[in-house]
């Protein structure tokens, strides 16, 4: 099939998503092509809302269609515990549980000195912002929920390196997660588990 027909091209646009690779980027495309035109229409409808609703949240780097987002708005959530998080995802996973109340902090990636990411490139100096805010009301607890591999924990331990000299507690969930797995991939329970379990840094 040459790539210039567009069936090459949208198997082509799909190949490019993450974890898809030629045959199911090809098997997309034909279900694509046989759906009716609403669907098609419906799909093209959500993506474009996607790219041009949905932003980060000014606060916490969360996605969110409106800024500041629901969590950092909610007066039902402790501000005085915050989670950090690798990435948007992650926050879903940890509220999958219904057992965590505080308020999250979204880092938008892990210290990875191999890939080019070092502290500046992520959502660092905003976290130091809001500890040391007089505003808001005393972050006391800082709960390290970064991926339990070599970039989550070498993210963790810089930032337990940067937090404790604010006075506040620096925890890390315990590793009821396996390591070398995401957090999105996590079951409640073991979640649920994880945040009961974790310790001071």
């Amino acid at each position: 099939m040459a790539p210039s027909e567009p069936l090459g091209d949208l198997v082509a646009a799909l190949q490019r998503l993450p974890g898809i690779g030629a045959r199911s980027a090809t098997r997309l495309a034909y279900h694509i092509l046989k759906t009716p035109r609403e669907e098609a229409d419906a799909l093209c409808a959500a993506i474009l809302s996607v790219k041009d609703r949905v932003t980060y949240c000014s606060i916490c780097s969360n996605i969110t269609a409106e800024d500041p987002c629901a969590y950092c708005l909610s007066p039902d959530r402790d501000s005085r515990i915050l989670c950090v998080v690798e990435q948007p995802e992650n926050v879903g996973a940890i509220e999958k549980t219904r057992g965590f109340r505080g308020r999250y902090h979204v880092l938008l990636g892990a210290i990875a000195p191999l890939q080019g990411i070092g502290p500046d490139d992520l959502k660092i100096k905003s976290l130091l912002m809001r500890i040391s805010a007089s505003d808001d009301p005393k972050v006391e607890e800082v709960i390290v929920a970064t991926n339990p591999n070599v970039e989550g924990e070498a993210t963790a331990l810089y930032l337990a390196r940067l937090l404790k000299p604010l006075g506040v507690r620096v925890s890390r969930i315990a590793m009821g997660i396996p390591v070398g797995s995401d957090i999105d991939y996590t079951d409640e329970f073991t979640m649920s588990k994880a945040m009961e379990g974790r310790r001071d840094m």
